[in-house]
């Protein structure tokens, strides 16, 4: 069963709790106490599933996916097709699977709530895989531009989204860089979150941990849906490729 078919339900939301369970429980048809900011701390998890396993991890992920795109298009005013196209191929939303992630879109936009409960649970999920949320906040950036503009609320929306996550500054700034752009040729070095003025091992050393970090499987690991290994592949060349352009202008290869 895919990932999308695992998420809708009060079983899986009562196993997961906090603010991102009640959605799923709200949207399977299922009303129950356990709301944002009640019993979880305000948005960590609920105090009675202390340990969370990998496969709730990935519903969660699944979900804050969903919701911070709904809460993206209620703070923008409106969802166009190719946001809706974007999303179904970046996170491989079979026909099937429809229904079930309409319903939790519908949900979290009716929410009357903001966004940050939902994100400071991911955050707290992620705390220690920075470079999940990474992914996460790429996705939404690619959504985000598939009609070609960056709205103002959108880019501010992201940004706060990046403050719930607790990313550095240098990480919002190259993941901006990879996405948030007008051409087909980002600035290899922002990619990389380095400069011109590092040293030819400095580089390298910051290469590498980008592959490492970022390498699919590395990500599926640490609770990644396997839904979105394509779109941490497509990162992972775009990666690769502003090392081959370094390395041309350099004189590395």
């Amino acid at each position: 069963m895919s990932i999308w078919g695992k998420v809708v339900g009060v079983a899986a939301g009562l196993a997961l709790g906090g603010p991102l369970g009640a959605i799923i429980g709200l949207a399977g048809g299922h009303v129950y106490d356990r709301m944002r900011g009640g019993e979880t701390g305000g948005g960590g998890m609920a105090p009675a599933f202390g340990h969370v396993t990998e496969d709730q991890k990935r519903q969660a992920f699944a979900v804050g996916v969903i919701v911070l795109c709904a809460k993206m298009a209620k703070a923008d005013g409106q969802v166009t097709r190719d946001e809706i196209d974007a999303f179904k191929r970046i996170f491989r939303v079979a026909p099937e699977d429809a229904a079930k992630v309409g319903s939790l879109f519908d949900e979290a936009r009716k929410d009357a709530g903001g966004f940050e409960p939902y994100a400071r649970q991911l955050g707290a999920l992620f705390r220690n895989n920075k470079a999940v949320l990474e992914e996460l906040l790429a996705g939404l950036c690619v959504i985000a531009m598939a009609d070609g503009v960056l709205h103002p609320d959108e880019q501010r929306f992201l940004e706060r989204v990046a403050l719930q996550f607790d990313l550095p500054d240098a990480s919002v700034e190259r993941i901006i860089a990879t996405h948030i752009r007008l051409d087909d040729a980002p600035d290899p070095y922002k990619v990389l979150g380095v400069t011109r003025e590092m040293s030819d091992d400095e580089l390298k050393s910051a290469y590498r941990k980008l592959v490492r970090d970022h390498h699919p499987d590395r990500l599926v690991a640490q609770g990644m849906p396997d839904e979105f290994i394509d779109q941490a592949t497509e990162k992972l060349a775009t990666i690769n490729a502003s090392w081959d352009r370094i390395e041309k202008e350099r004189g590395l290869n």
